[in-house]
């Protein structure tokens, strides 16, 4: 009979997990300790809020963002951090998605009794993401649900005078976002995309206390918790561009588990060389306000290209109706004629018959004239 493995942090618990970021064997709450630990000292050691700070984490019912808001329930009573916690759900209109992630949301919302704020894209920007899929096609979804999102939680964040807005990023997506902008040779923002704490200046900071958990264990630690979550990927999630990313740090993960973390210490240490960055001059968008590089805000260009998009497409519609209408007319006209053919050939046929009944009831009396005679 093999003997039972102990914890390796423990020593006195059998293992049963194994933890994806240095492959150690950990018992249950050796597990839960670690990855809770994991959030609180990133919190401590970045001072990524304070007491008092009105946190507006940004909930989508998925596992990332319900593990994220059950986490911080749990150390802000341990360790009385003094925030004031709320959700912020932004509702893009995916129907048939959104909807269901929502009620998890909801569910979540009662079970923890967070206040929640709800932005929907319609409300926000007159557009739902099924309508810009309509619009514009698939391919363009993550394009503007990923700008339009951001603009919505920061308006979100804004009902409630939020002081930093907390997102759920983790481990793997900081890699991600690290190898697409090496891709992508966006040197501005290959070094931005590794910081924990993101303040654009305007509106409140984002922060990031996943930063360093690895999604695996999130998964896992979600599963084990029974958290309540939506666990079905966006229908549109398969045009977005860090899906082959993914692929490949998840291959490289098989063989090497640091490598996530790797990619995360490595970028922290990169130095960018200042000639070499974009000089980004902080604007507000004369439309909307939003803090930008250029007169407009990337939303507010994004919306002007849908309104005119819209604006063609109810041309287009007018001219198929009108199309229509008078193919409707041509036909009742066509209709009409026939009938009026019809009717006038009927008339003939009746003259002709009356005409023939004459000649019949003539000869007839000249026969019975002819007879009398």
């Amino acid at each position: 009979m093999s003997k039972k493995m102990l914890c390796s942090k423990c020593k006195t618990e059998t293992a049963t997990l194994i933890l994806p970021r240095d492959q150690s064997k950990v018992c249950r709450e050796c597990f839960f300790h670690i990855v809770e630990d994991s959030v609180h000292r990133a919190i401590v050691d970045h001072k990524l809020f304070t007491s008092g700070d009105i946190l507006a984490v940004g909930a989508s019912g998925g596992k990332d963002s319900t593990t994220l808001i059950h986490i911080l329930h749990v150390l802000n009573e341990k360790y009385e951090y003094g925030a004031d916690l709320h959700m912020v759900s932004i509702d893009e209109g995916i129907k048939g998605y959104r909807d269901e992630s929502l009620d998890a949301v909801r569910r979540n919302q009662k079970k923890y009794g967070w206040p929640l704020t709800i932005v929907s894209f319609k409300d926000m920007f007159g557009y739902s993401l099924d309508t810009i899929v309509k619009l514009l096609g698939p391919k363009r979804a993550c394009t503007h649900c990923g700008i339009f999102r951001r603009q919505a939680l920061e308006v979100g964040a804004k009902k409630i005078s939020a002081t930093k807005i907390v997102l759920g990023h983790n481990a793997n997506d900081y890699a991600e976002t690290t190898l697409l902008n090496l891709i992508r040779g966006d040197l501005s923002r290959l070094k931005r995309g590794s910081t924990i704490i993101t303040d654009s200046g305007y509106g409140p900071a984002r922060i990031k206390p996943f930063k360093y958990v690895y999604q695996e264990e999130i998964v896992k630690y979600a599963f084990l918790k029974k958290l309540d979550y939506h666990s079905v990927e966006c229908p549109y999630a398969v045009n977005a561009q860090r899906g082959l990313p993914r692929v490949y740090l998840n291959q490289l993960d098989r063989v090497a588990s640091w490598s996530v973390l790797g990619f995360i210490k490595s970028n922290e240490q990169l130095q960018i060389n200042e000639k070499k960055k974009k000089k980004l001059i902080a604007n507000k968008c004369i439309k909307c306000g939003f803090l930008t590089s250029q007169k407009l805000c990337q939303g507010c260009v994004l919306r002007q290209k849908l309104d005119d998009s819209f604006s063609q497409l109810t041309i287009k519609l007018e001219e198929v109706e009108m199309e229509e209408v008078e193919e409707y007319v041509d036909e009742k006209e066509k209709e009409n004629n026939f009938k009026k053919e019809r009717i006038y050939e009927k008339e003939k046929v009746k003259v002709k018959i009356n005409e023939k009944v004459k000649e019949i009831q003539k000869e007839k009396e000249k026969e019975f004239e002819k007879e009398k005679n």
